[in-house]
């Protein structure tokens, strides 16, 4: 099957590319190293030309108010070049629990996101990940003080990116869902003990405060962002930080 994964340089979408290709698929990344606009539609014809599958992993570049119009202009942009290429199946990357935090814009980008696909004409298939473990000491950063890390005690249940890009390309290379598969990694934890997981495996000496009000992961209600019944990951915290 030939696949264009659309942000196939990032994170997930490299991993996703090589998986693919490992299986002895097609799969040609595209980005705007390689040419390819999804906001002015640049290249998108081109890219989407003769793939049997589209994976749409391009993020927005802030997580603010705009992340709603770039999900709206680059999903109405590539669903046109695919319909126009003749494309089978259209996959994304979306969040566990993004329907559940309207006081988070960019959930609501991607909440934005999904139902754009999900309307449209063509079979679909939505990947929903659960926090990745590559993103946690980001997190950590932006609540960070000289001698000390505020986290909220918000549920999360980190899964891996190798894992995530494992699962989005078996999804792609499988019939259309028309609908959401979840998936999460093996372990639930509290974001502030996951902090302190994470800085004593680094020999970091700060100390993690317990803050409800600290951070993006604040407004959280609950455990809406883990999902006991997903489709679980294998790869345990403490095996990815070693």
């Amino acid at each position: 099957m030939k696949f264009a994964v659309i942000g196939g340089t990032g994170l997930i979408g490299s991993q996703v590319v090589r998986d693919l290709n490992a299986a002895g698929h097609e799969a040609v990344p595209h980005s705007h190293s390689t040419g390819v606009d999804v906001i002015s539609g640049q290249g998108l014809d081109g890219a989407v030309d003769g793939a049997d599958v589209v994976v749409n992993l391009t993020n927005s570049p802030t997580f603010d108010e705009a992340s709603l119009s770039f999900f709206q202009t680059s999903m109405d942009n590539l669903l046109a070049a695919a319909r126009k290429g003749g494309v089978g199946h259209f996959v994304i990357l979306s969040i566990v629990g993004v329907d559940q935090v309207p006081e988070l814009d960019y959930y609501r980008a991607k909440a934005l996101q999904e139902n754009i696909l999900a309307a449209g004409s063509i079979p679909y298939s939505i990947v929903r990940a659960t926090q990745f473990m590559e993103f946690m000491d980001a997190v950590m950063s932006w609540t960070a003080e000289d001698d000390a890390v505020r986290l909220p005690a918000t549920p999360i249940q980190p899964i891996a990116s190798k894992d995530v890009a494992a699962a989005v390309a078996e999804v792609a290379a499988g019939a259309p869902l028309n609908g959401i598969r979840n998936i999460a990694g093996p372990e639930i934890f509290t974001l502030d003990e996951l902090g302190r997981i994470t800085l004593s495996h680094k020999g970091d000496n700060r100390t993690v405060v317990t803050d409800p009000t600290a951070g993006m992961f604040a407004v959280v209600k609950g455990d809406v962002l883990t999902d006991r019944d997903a489709h679980l990951a294998p790869t345990r915290y403490a095996d990815w930080l070693s």
